[in-house]
């Protein structure tokens, strides 16, 4: 049995930390939300994200950090991205040194354009990094339907335990060496996400967005090998999987983000209409100025954030890319 410390109580970080409860192991969950902690504590479900899932008797929510990491031999980080640093700023590091953290979110730091690899690395002493990601909602995780992922670190070990702590018979676990591939992977298909959305919305057809959803995986794979990731990565789970349950879910924030876009809605007004965080929205803005840094084409990404800053007229915006240069696939 280990001992684990979950950070963040949304609907993931919850599906997650519940896993990890049934497997065995002793699991605390830090949430900010007082009531909403208490709450759960009292019902046994987390109303706000997770509605319809009961959760295990001894999985045990705290508002306390140091409580939740004080014993833990691993971490999983489950915080939005952009908040990330802001909360490991303000623990002490004796409680997150020489312990691995398994990182869940997806997303790049606005400013410094970080991946959250490199944000827990200036945050944490001599702590082993891995990267859980792939096509996995927490709605159906939760009720304990078949999922798979891909878990990634440099270091063997850290990967095999974070497999062996979370794979049961309903969730399978691969392991892969291709840090930055996998993050990318998972950070990048929410502005596909996005996009696929606003197709829906607009009302375009499957042709459309089958069109949008391979272009994307392209897009994704030349910013990731700009930046060292293995080609093979994104013809995986945390890529081309993982993009394909996003852009197709009911279940996807982003997807849904989007599809309001479309409709009409301003991206704050998407946002706000959601209710939890859109990362695909940031991920545009950090995607857009990297891309426009190392001169990697990506139209799609560029069109995104000319909607999503701008205002642009969807139709024209899509007119615009059907009528690009001529070019071979």
């Amino acid at each position: 049995m280990k001992k684990i410390a979950v950070l963040g109580g949304g609907s993931w970080g919850t599906a997650l930390s519940k896993v990890l409860c049934e497997n065995g192991h002793g699991v605390k969950v830090w949430l900010r939300d007082e009531a909403q902690c208490n709450d759960i504590r009292k019902t046994r479900i987390n109303n706000k994200y997770l509605p319809d899932v009961i959760l295990p008797s001894n999985l045990y929510f705290t508002t306390d950090m140091e409580e939740a990491l004080g014993d833990s031999e691993i971490i999983v980080n489950v915080i939005p991205t952009q908040n990330i640093r802001k909360v490991f700023d303000k623990i002490p590091k004796e409680f997150i040194k020489n312990k691995i953290i398994i990182n869940c979110s997806k997303g790049i730091e606005l400013g410094t354009h970080y991946l959250i690899s490199d944000i827990i690395k200036e945050e944490s002493i001599d702590c082993d990094y891995v990267i859980l990601s792939g096509p996995s909602h927490a709605e159906e995780l939760g009720r304990g339907l078949a999922t798979a992922v891909t878990v990634a670190s440099e270091s063997e070990e850290a990967a095999k335990t974070a497999q062996d702590i979370f794979m049961t018979s309903y969730f399978r676990v691969y392991t892969s060496r291709d840090v930055k591939g996998v993050e990318l992977g998972g950070a990048l298909k929410n502005i596909i996400a996005l996009g696929a959305g606003i197709s829906d919305g607009v009302g375009y057809g499957d042709n459309a967005k089958a069109a949008l959803m391979t272009r994307g995986i392209l897009e994704i794979s030349r910013l990731g090998t700009c930046f060292g990731a293995e080609l093979s990565t994104f013809q995986g789970l945390s890529g081309v999987g993982d993009l394909i349950a996003t852009c197709t879910s009911q279940h996807s924030r982003n997807r849904n983000a989007g599809f309001l876009i479309g409709q009409g809605l301003k991206k704050d007004e998407a946002i706000e209409k959601i209710g939890m965080v859109v990362e695909g929205i940031t991920t545009t803005y950090a995607a857009y100025e990297l891309a426009k840094e190392n001169n990697v084409d990506m139209p799609i990404t560029y069109a995104m954030h000319d909607i999503l800053e701008n205002s642009t007229d969807v139709k024209e915006t899509v007119t615009r890319l059907m009528l690009r240069e001529k070019k071979d696939e």
